[in-house]
């Protein structure tokens, strides 16, 4: 079976069984360069103090919490056990990205000595949670370390949640507040430029995001796992976030996916106050902003593809992109893990409310009023050459597995699917 792309509409339908593996290899590769400073797995073990030893990345699969999970793990040594819901292979069709990424990033952390342990499941369920608690604890055995986390990160996208206490399923939307909302995109595989629009949502398609997109499974887990007794005195907690530009909050900031944001910002908080309350003042809870990234979901949000591919070429032309894998890193390195941080956490660099801004490179002044003046006067005749839709449109794919560097596209991929 040869393997080529399906993309409809800016969605990909399909995966690439050894694209994803190997995309998954490089950013292992990157992350050794890097934070491991090139020590062997017998030296990543007796990292110094206030470096993660055990984690937990809830939604672990794919973008931010797959780069988190590899950073901990290839990069501190830590232990971890990653949770995400992903959809096998058949006999006719590859399974989904996050699966083989996940069967790639346990297979390379047995090679590498390291402990991980991936559960398939529905991360908003209770009984999950209870067997997440059963996996940190055997993997700090197997580890030989006390079982309690010292990292937790949150990272779930999902676009439906089943509430475990009224049992009822809620979907988010994307959508505009209070007034309808057109804007342009842009076709990534074609470069032609659309107007999309759309009706404000409902009273209860607002609610209903809030309860999908918002801070209360992650309130939920960060009590499940203190009444189990795996959190240590010191644990650190992150969810993820973006603010953007201006001109994307009528969509964004300001419309339904900024409204269940802004409820996870609540949780931060709430988060925060139950470590005081409960007598851990060193433990502490972030939301971090991080930059514009093409992912599965960004590539269908209207306005967000034409930003992202102008956002690209300014970045790139002034050496300040960042791979997903690139802007984890510095998040571990320059934000969360300094030596300053490691021993208090109130060190770690935040804005006044609290967030951890690893956008900064993005919202810098004259990166944005570049990337205005490239969106301004962006044409379908001239988008090739004044905006990186090239760029969009390889970080899509290989999100897929697909353009990954070193990949045979060409050879069968039949045994392959089955056997990941």
């Amino acid at each position: 079976m040869i393997i080529k792309p399906m993309v409809r509409n800016n969605i990909c339908l399909n995966s690439h069984p050894q694209g994803c593996a190997e995309a998954v290899k490089q950013q292992i590769a990157y992350i050794r360069q890097t934070l491991a400073a090139g020590k062997g797995p017998e030296e990543l073990g007796s990292s110094p103090a206030g470096i993660p030893k055990l984690v937990l990345i809830i939604g672990c699969s794919t973008g931010y919490g797959l780069a988190s999970r590899i950073a901990a793990g290839f990069g501190y040594g830590a232990a971890t056990v990653g949770i995400s819901l992903e959809k096998p292979p058949s006999a006719r069709k590859p399974g989904t990205p996050g699966y083989y990424n996940n069967h790639t990033f346990d297979g390379e952390a047995v090679k590498a000595g390291l402990i991980a342990k991936t559960l398939d499941g529905d991360a908003y369920s209770d009984q999950l949670k209870e067997a997440a608690v059963e996996a940190i604890q055997a993997s700090a055995a197997a580890a030989g370390i006390p079982p309690k986390l010292d990292l937790i990160i949150y990272s779930l996208a999902s676009p439906v949640r089943t509430d475990p206490i009224d049992g009822v399923l809620y979907r988010s939307v994307i959508k505009p507040i209070g007034k309808p909302y057109a804007g342009k995109t842009v076709d990534m595989m074609s470069g032609r430029i659309t107007l999309a629009q759309a009706e404000p949502a409902t009273e209860e398609e607002i609610a209903h995001t809030i309860k999908v997109m918002g801070g209360e499974d992650w309130e939920r887990w960060i009590h499940t796992l203190a009444q189990a007794q795996v959190l240590s005195s010191t644990v650190r907690t992150l969810a993820y976030t973006y603010i953007g530009p201006e001109l994307s909050w009528p969509i964004y900031k300001n419309g339904t996916i900024g409204r269940a944001k802004e409820d996870l910002e609540r949780a931060c908080r709430a988060i925060n106050q139950y470590f005081v309350a409960t007598g851990q003042p060193k433990a502490r809870s972030w939301v971090s902003v991080n930059k514009a990234l093409v992912t599965r979901s960004s590539a269908v949000i209207p306005i967000i593809p034409l930003y992202v591919s102008c956002l690209f070429k300014v970045m790139k032309t002034r050496s300040l992109h960042e791979s997903c894998i690139a802007q984890i890193a510095r998040l571990y390195r320059e934000r969360l893990y300094t030596a300053a941080a490691r021993e208090d956490p109130s060190q770690v660099l935040a804005d006044p409310q609290g967030r951890i801004r690893i956008d900064d490179w993005e919202m810098r002044e004259d990166v944005q009023q570049e990337t205005a003046r490239l969106m301004a006067g962006v044409t379908e005749e001239n988008i090739l050459e004044i905006a990186d839709v090239a760029g969009f449109r390889h970080d899509f794919l290989e999100a897929h597995g697909f353009e990954v560097a070193g990949v045979d596209y060409e050879a069968d991929t039949a045994s392959f699917i089955l056997s990941s």
